[in-house]
C-alpha cells in the first residue's frame, strides 16, 4: 500500500519514449548528450551572470532564474528518462508523486518567468526613462516571489488531486515521466475533478501569461515601428527576438499538450510534444539568449581571460 493513498499500486513502470529496441541505445546517447549540454549550458550562464557585475541588471536577473528553473526541471526528468533506455524503469508511488510535484512546480515557474521577462522588455523599450525606477531590485524580487508562489500553488493543486485517485487497473505508465495525462488513464476512480483542475490551472498558467506576453509584444512592436533609425529598430528587435523564440517553443508545445482534447491513442504524439518543452527548451534557452547577445560575449571573454591568466 502506498502511504497517504488507498491505491493498491505501490510502484509504476515507466515505458519511456519508445519501445523499439533498435532505437534504445542511440536515443540513450542522444539524450545523455542533451542532458550534459543542458546542465553545462545553464550552469555556465548562471555562473557567468554571477561573476560579471555588468550583468547584474533586471534582464539578466530574470535570465539567471530562467536558467536555474530549466536546470532544475531537467534534473527532475532526464535521469529517469535515461534509465528507461537501458533497463526497466521502475519508480515507486511516492517517487512518482514527488516527480509530478516538482515537474509541475518548475513548468509553471517557467510560464511566469517568461512573462516577467516580457514585462521587463516592455518597460525597457516602451518606457526607457522609467526603467530603473520601474524595474527596481524590490520589484524584481517581488516578481520572482510571485513566480515561485504560482508554481507552488499549481503543483500542490495537481499533486493533491492525483493523491486522491486509486490506481488499480495497472501500473504501466506510457511515458518517460510521471505526467498527468498518462496517470489519469491508469486510475480506476473518477478523474473528473482532476481533469477540471488541469483545465483551470493550466488554463490560468498558460492562457493568462500568454495574453500578458501578447499584449507586451504588441506594445513593443508598436513602439519599435515608431523608431525612425534603422539601427535603433534593429537593436530593439534583437533584444526581443530571443525571448520570442523561447516563448513560442515553450507555450506552443505546452498548450498543444494540455489544452487540446485528448482522444484515446494520442499519448505517443503527446510524448513527442512534451519533449519540446521539457527537454529541448531547457537545452536551447542558454544558446537562444547568448548567441546574439554582445553583453554575454563580453562577459564570457573577460571570464576566460581571468581564468587563463
Amino acid at each position: 500500500m502506498a502511504s497517504g493513498n488507498d491505491s493498491s499500486v505501490a510502484e509504476f513502470i515507466l515505458l519511456g519514449l519508445t519501445q523499439q529496441p533498435e532505437l534504445q541505445l542511440p536515443l540513450f546517447f542522444l539524450f545523455l548528450g542533451i542532458y550534459v549540454v543542458t546542465v553545462v549550458g545553464n550552469l555556465g550562464l548562471i555562473s557567468l551572470i554571477g561573476l560579471n557585475p555588468h550583468l547584474h541588471t533586471p534582464m539578466y536577473y530574470f535570465l539567471c532564474n530562467l536558467s536555474f528553473i530549466d536546470l532544475c526541471y531537467s534534473c527532475v526528468i532526464m535521469p529517469r528518462m535515461l534509465v528507461s533506455f537501458v533497463k526497466q524503469n521502475i519508480i515507486s508511488y511516492a517517487e512518482c508523486m514527488a516527480q509530478l510535484f516538482f515537474f509541475a512546480f518548475f513548468v509553471i515557474d517557467e510560464c511566469y518567468i517568461l512573462t516577467s521577462m516580457a514585462y521587463d522588455r516592455y518597460v525597457a523599450i516602451c518606457k526607457p526613462l522609467l526603467y530603473q525606477a520601474t524595474m527596481s531590485h524590490q520589484v524584481c524580487l517581488m516578481l520572482m516571489m510571485g513566480v515561485y508562489a504560482m508554481g507552488f500553488v499549481g503543483a500542490v493543486a495537481h499533486t493533491a488531486c492525483m493523491l486522491r485517485l486509486t490506481f488499480c487497473d495497472g501500473n504501466i505508465i506510457n511515458h518517460y515521466m510521471c505526467d498527468i495525462p498518462p496517470l489519469l488513464q491508469l486510475s480506476c476512480t473518477s478523474t473528473y475533478v482532476n481533469e477540471l483542475v488541469v483545465f483551470i490551472v493550466v488554463g490560468i498558467n498558460v492562457i493568462g501569461p500568454s495574453f500578458i506576453i501578447f499584449i507586451s509584444y504588441t506594445l513593443i512592436l508598436s513602439n519599435i515601428l515608431r523608431i525612425k533609425s534603422t539601427e535603433g529598430r534593429s537593436k530593439a528587435f534583437s533584444t526581443c527576438s530571443s525571448h520570442i523564440i523561447a516563448v513560442s517553443l515553450f507555450f506552443g508545445a505546452s498548450a498543444f499538450m494540455y489544452l487540446k482534447p485528448s482522444p484515446p491513442g494520442t499519448l505517443e504524439q503527446e510524448k513527442v510534444s512534451t519533449v519540446f518543452y521539457t527537454i529541448v527548451g531547457p537545452m536551447m534557452n542558454p544558446f537562444i539568449y547568448s548567441l546574439r547577445n554582445k553583453d554575454v560575449h563580453v562577459a564570457l571573454s573577460k571570464t576566460l581571460e581571468r581564468v587563463l591568466s
